[in-house]
């Protein structure tokens, strides 16, 4: 905890500030109807790559020295944060190498490739793919910035809990999405060090949850990573977690884990009440409010993380498939 202050945070926006979206909050209607109390959505899904990977990414990529980035830089990701660090870099004119497991959507990959990275696909897990980026950055002198357990990824997503408390000052709960914990651990560092009466909420699905089981465990466990709509939140959270784990347990209020029907009614109602073309990782607050799982204290704000779905997966979902 200590490796990490909000001083850090407020140092990531001076450098990003320029260089990615303040996003909008958005008042729900229909969801605070249903929980009797203000909610609102932050919705980081109108980032420039798509997701709120872009904060950590440039951020870590504005901190390189210039023999780094003569060297490029590599990563492992389920999609957002290859998108991310590709849009990145590129824009630095640093060499970028993203990693992927056989999971990572289609539609994510090529968006990667365009953006003028160049792709690795290996394995069935963001482990195996983990194992790749760090085998070749060793053989190649690139710098491995992972896609969560790096002060400077975790410092940059905590720009997104800045932007929170400067939109709704008076907010009660946060309903964050939980994978490897770098979105998680930044924002609740912002959002507790302004006010630690905010409750921030870890969400996640029910299928291979890495950091829920780890935290269950009390310490990082590997889980098999299997098929779920929010693949965004697959992988594993590394059992060399050197940051996001113990921050997580530190600042998590509570963790709720949602089943696949969940996440697909969320993504429906997404779409017919909020009017947002969303993917899975992004709507699991939504799910926990649908579900009941939240005490209705507000305000209450849901971070809605990313809209890189794949458009044929969206459509079978909104006809009412449950995956």
């Amino acid at each position: 905890m200590a490796v990490l202050q909000l001083q850090d945070v407020y140092l990531a926006r001076q450098r990003i500030e320029s260089l990615v979206r303040r996003t909008p909050m958005e008042h729900s209607p229909s969801l605070s109807r249903l929980m009797g109390v203000a909610v609102y959505l932050k919705l980081e899904s109108l980032q420039i790559t798509g997701s709120f990977k872009l904060r950590g990414a440039t951020n870590a990529v504005a901190q390189l020295s210039p023999e780094q980035q003569a060297l490029g830089v590599v990563t492992a990701s389920t999609g957002n944060h290859g998108r991310a660090l590709a849009h990145a870099a590129s824009r630095q004119g640093v060499k970028a190498i993203v990693c992927l497991s056989n999971l990572v959507p289609a539609n994510k990959v090529q968006a990667i490739r365009d953006l003028g990275a160049e792709v690795c696909i290996v394995g069935q897990s963001q482990d195996d793919a983990q194992r790749e980026a760090e085998r070749i950055a060793r053989e190649q002198g690139a710098t491995f910035l992972p896609p969560f357990d790096h002060p400077a990824i975790i410092a940059g997503q905590g720009t997104l809990g800045l932007e929170i408390l400067e939109q709704q000052p008076d907010v009660a709960q946060v309903l964050v999405p939980l994978s490897g914990g770098g979105l998680f651990a930044g924002v609740a560092l912002a959002l507790k060090s302004a006010n630690p009466a905010i409750q921030v909420h870890g969400i996640s699905m029910a299928r291979g949850a890495a950091m829920g089981a780890s935290l269950a465990a009390g310490q990082p466990v590997e889980v098999e990573e299997l098929p779920t709509l929010a693949d965004s939140l697959g992988g594993g959270i590394g059992l060399d977690n050197r940051y996001t784990f113990d921050m997580t347990r530190h600042l998590s209020d509570d963790l709720h884990l949602l089943s696949e029907a969940s996440i697909a009614n969320a993504l429906r109602h997404a779409y017919h009440e909020e009017r947002l073309v969303l993917e899975g990782a992004a709507v699991v607050g939504i799910a926990a409010l649908l579900d009941g799982l939240i005490e209705p204290r507000g305000p209450i704000v849901l971070v809605v993380s990313g809209r890189n779905v794949d458009t044929e997966q969206h459509a079978r979902v909104l006809a009412g498939a449950q995956q």
